[in-house]
């Protein structure tokens, strides 16, 4: 007999820790912050946190194991950020979304595809791309503008990500008056700030030092964040053998108790707030003591890292798609597809660094386009094998019978789109057929996928009464920087 529609296990999933292993790890994390505790420079966050029973000692924060347990209580499981275009981003554990990541020093030039520093117009080029890959589910800058005022190089990014995409966006901000731009730009994008508020088209990218530490910028921008119901991502290290002990496990409790007592502030801030918490404690190099994004070390914390995030119930940002190679090799099609499979089979939230090279200090759209390839791949597999009846298909094989094909099958045929997975830039010709094409590797094909997408694809376009909007808030952006910058020299 033939039970219909049964899917369980039907998608493939992974374990590093056991439930035993979570619990255990999640009580020495309420152990440190409680018996060690964590150094907040935000004043406003040591406030929150000592009304909510927290003791403090100056900057050092410790905190009863109460505050975080209602703060985990207290963080929605899921929420939604929605974008310009018409496919809103669920962000929950087992839903996979994938992105690029932001702030690299360099950018390989799409044009001369030499290394050189970001600057303004990069963002743009990675929105569009971003905008036209169809596995690339959300869109971060993927690089540090350096040729505009630093303290506004988050305000550029933002601007041109928003006016060249209609996905979800999750952007940085180096303070908090660099919020209120991006919220106002957003908010004449959305039509108003409380259709921003309903309907979030972009969420903020907090971080925070290692070991045990909160800045006052990040803490302040989440809290006005979360005040302002722009979901919030909270994101950190360590470095294993500097920032941690070389074990694991000591990694993952720092990396879990910097991570929650950042999401207690969130919490206390405003109840309820939807945020995200995130972190790859990747390992020192051994040889050169820089952290190594491409390590199987990395992908295993991270991983571990979303099922510690999955057992409190809370959504994750996780990292794929970045290799410590310098160009599109097989190093980084190696290291990319490691991550981006052991990402999805971990069941991370929201996964970014999709397109970095050298250690996140390169971005590069030939990356991006890469691993959106990969990312297609692993989409495939993550979706299993449905078995039921119609899958099944026994009423058809018995018409075809033995030794027959079921080429000329419509019902057959009819699944094929959505059974097989069809590469854009990987090749699976014959060689005669490779030859006649122009003989070309993996990365003179990914490099002719660009060029195509920069030449032809148009994201939705802003109304010119938003485009005026923008271009009006960061000139007030920058009008605010000056008068900032005679204040501070003045003060001097």
């Amino acid at each position: 007999m033939i039970t219909a529609n049964y899917a369980a296990g039907g998608a493939p999933r992974l374990r590093i820790l056991s439930d035993e292993q979570c619990r255990e790890l999640t009580l020495a994390s309420l152990e440190c912050l409680e018996r060690i505790g964590v150094e907040v420079g935000n004043a406003e966050a040591r406030e929150l946190l000592a009304a909510a029973g927290a003791t403090l000692d100056g900057t050092r924060v410790r905190i009863p194991a109460h505050v975080i347990r209602d703060a985990i209580a207290s963080t929605p499981p899921a929420f939604t950020v929605w974008g310009r275009g018409e496919q809103p981003m669920r962000v929950t554990n087992d839903r996979v979304h994938y992105g690029p990541g932001l702030t690299s020093t360099y950018f390989i030039d799409p044009e001369t595809g030499e290394r050189r520093p970001s600057r303004r117009g990069d963002p743009a080029l990675t929105a569009r791309v971003a905008d036209a890959l169809t596995n690339i589910d959300y869109v971060m800058g993927l690089g540090l503008i350096g040729d505009v005022d630093a303290e506004l190089a988050s305000v550029y990014e933002f601007a041109e990500m928003l006016a060249n995409t209609g996905k979800p966006i999750i952007a940085w901000a180096h303070r908090a008056s660099n919020l209120v731009a991006m919220a106002r730009m957003a908010a004449a994008v959305a039509g108003s700030e409380e259709a921003l508020r309903q309907r979030p088209i972009f969420a903020l990218f907090a971080t925070y030092p290692s070991p045990l530490r909160h800045t006052d910028e990040d803490l302040g921008n989440a809290i006005w964040a979360a005040r302002h119901g722009v979901p919030v991502v909270y994101l950190g290290g360590p470095t294993v053998g500097i920032e941690s002990p070389f074990s694991s496990a000591s990694a993952l409790v720092l990396h879990q108790a910097a991570a929650l007592s950042g999401l207690a502030v969130i919490q206390l801030a405003r109840r309820g707030a939807p945020a995200a918490i995130g972190g790859l404690p990747s390992p020192m190099d051994l040889r050169t003591a820089r952290p190594s994004y491409g390590s199987p070390e990395s992908v295993l914390h991270s991983a571990a890292c979303a099922e510690l995030a999955r057992y409190l119930g809370v959504p994750f940002m996780g990292t794929a798609g970045a290799s410590e190679s310098k160009l599109i090799d097989a190093q980084a099609g190696l290291e990319s597809m490691m991550q981006t499979l052991m990402a999805a089979l971990s069941g991370a939230s929201l996964v970014h660094d999709a397109g970095f090279l050298d250690c996140a200090d390169i971005g590069s759209l030939s990356m991006l386009i890469l691993t959106d390839e990969i990312i297609g791949m692993v989409k495939r597999l993550m979706r299993g094998i449905e078995v039921n009846r119609g899958t099944i298909m026994l009423d058809l094989i018995e018409k075809v019978g033995p030794g027959r094909h079921f080429l000329d099958e419509p019902e057959s045929a009819a699944l094929s789109r959505r059974e097989v997975w069809m590469p854009t830039v990987l090749d699976r010709n014959q060689h005669a057929l490779w030859e006649q094409a122009g003989a070309k590797d993996t990365a003179q094909r990914v490099n002719e996928k660009l060029r195509k997408i920069l030449a032809k694809h148009q994201p939705p376009a802003l109304t010119a009464t938003q485009s005026a909007a923008i271009e009006s808030i960061l000139a007030d952006a920058h009008a605010h920087a000056v008068v900032e910058a005679y204040a501070t020299a003045a003060q001097a």
